[in-house]
């Protein structure tokens, strides 16, 4: 088996209609020997700015010296960025290996990609010998599969926001009491939630005794030592929520400095120059993140693309008001057409994401104002795989996430 049929037949696993749950990813931890008890971790929970607090962890982690772990989702060039140690990412005959596992398996219930993933990557972990790990949730937290971790020392729970409503109970209430349901008994909790979200985490995190930490930019367990080296000011809220965490498991402030100030995430306000004129790559693909995106610019040409899954119309009509300029492409499979998108606002649509962009780059190279492109992470992912081996600056390899 090589390396890209290990991966297309993970992307192929769903659970086929089951109910969410924990029963499957338990029951693959428990064939692996439960490597999830080999280190302790920082669950990291949240509507929006999950990957942006791991990050910020990771590079703290990187600069203390520590055999570090981390999970993010998705991935922007390679499935293996998901799986990410001080050795760097997953190693493919790794990945290989445990799909050829997997497939000799026989389960009672059919095994989600979600479920597979967060094994390898507890397994890796494991095998490695790290000293703590950054995880990220995947949906939720309650029934996310990294909701089994058993030696949590700190869980962040970002903000409490429009995504995924249908799956989590159909109110922001109902995905806050999804998402607080990983608060663990006495473990601190960290968070920049408010309103509902805020309050039914704080009835949880009392009912359960875990200290909670409420973000405040005058609280000194909040300060920002540094300017964050990831852009945009929503990026400022969850560089707080990181040195929080690292304060309170007792990281130096020089360490804390460090892993603000050197974090990478890209995909995020990434910004790059191509064919002379700015792209910022962004990968807003709920409201509260459309809603953060457009405080950051003034105007731009923009190039969205998302899934039929995401309140895209919200998302547009948020965007809409400083686009000088619309255009639509397929941002992956299983992503919206035409028809969905043209019946939200009418645009241009392009196939190839490329043709988008180069039609963007004629209406920027007018009027001077930025291209954007959003809608979705893997439209993100697409356009800088595309965007490879061509004269673009600012460009980040897989290598360098």
């Amino acid at each position: 088996m090589t390396y890209s049929e290990a991966v297309e037949w993970l992307y192929a696993q769903t659970r086929a209609g089951a109910p969410r749950g924990l029963s499957r990813i338990r029951t693959l931890l428990q064939r692996l020997g439960h490597p999830e008890v080999a280190f302790p971790t920082v669950h990291v929970i949240g509507t929006n700015g999950k990957g942006s607090v791991v990050a910020y962890l990771e590079a703290a982690f990187k600069a203390a010296g520590e055999r570090y772990g981390a999970t993010t989702s998705p991935h922007l060039l390679d499935f293996r960025e998901r799986i990410r140690t001080h050795l760097g990412l997953i190693p493919e005959a790794e990945v290989v290996h445990f799909v050829e596992w997997a497939q000799g398996q026989q389960f009672s219930e059919p095994v989600a990609f979600f479920d597979l993933t967060t094994a390898l990557a507890f397994r890796h972990f494991a095998a490695v010998g790290i000293s703590i790990a950054a995880i990220e949730a995947g949906v939720g937290g309650l029934l996310d599969a990294t909701n089994v971790l058993p030696w949590v020392r700190a869980t962040v729970l970002t903000n409490i926001g429009e995504d995924h409503l249908e799956t989590l109970g159909g109110s922001l209430e109902g995905v806050a009491r999804d998402k607080a349901g990983a608060v663990r008994t006495g473990v601190p909790v960290v968070t920049g939630a408010e309103g509902i979200g805020l309050e039914v985490i704080r009835a949880i995190a009392a009912e359960r005794a875990a200290p909670l930490y409420v973000l405040s930019e005058s609280g000194p367990l909040f300060d920002l030592p540094v300017q964050p080296s990831l852009q945009g000011r929503f990026q400022r809220q969850n560089a707080r929520l990181a040195a929080a965490v690292l304060r309170l498991l007792g990281y130096d402030e020089s360490t804390i400095s460090t892993g603000l100030s050197t974090a990478q995430h890209p995909g995020r306000m990434q910004q790059l120059t191509y064919q002379g004129v700015p792209v910022v790559l962004d990968g807003a693909h709920n409201p509260p993140a459309a809603r953060a995106l457009v405080e950051e610019l003034e105007g731009f040409h923009l190039v969205f693309g998302a899934f039929p899954r995401k309140d895209y119309r919200t998302i547009l009509q948020t965007l809409l008001p400083k686009a000088r300029s619309v255009r639509y492409t397929y941002a992956a499979r299983g992503a919206l057409r035409a028809e969905e998108l043209l019946q939200a606002y009418p645009a241009p649509y392009f196939d190839h994401p490329l043709e988008a962009l180069q039609h963007a780059v004629q209406s920027s190279q007018q009027d001077g104002s930025p291209v954007l492109v959003t809608g979705s992470l893997y439209l993100v992912g697409e356009m800088l795989r595309l965007l490879q081996g061509r004269a673009v600056d600012g460009l980040l390899t897989a290598e360098s996430v």
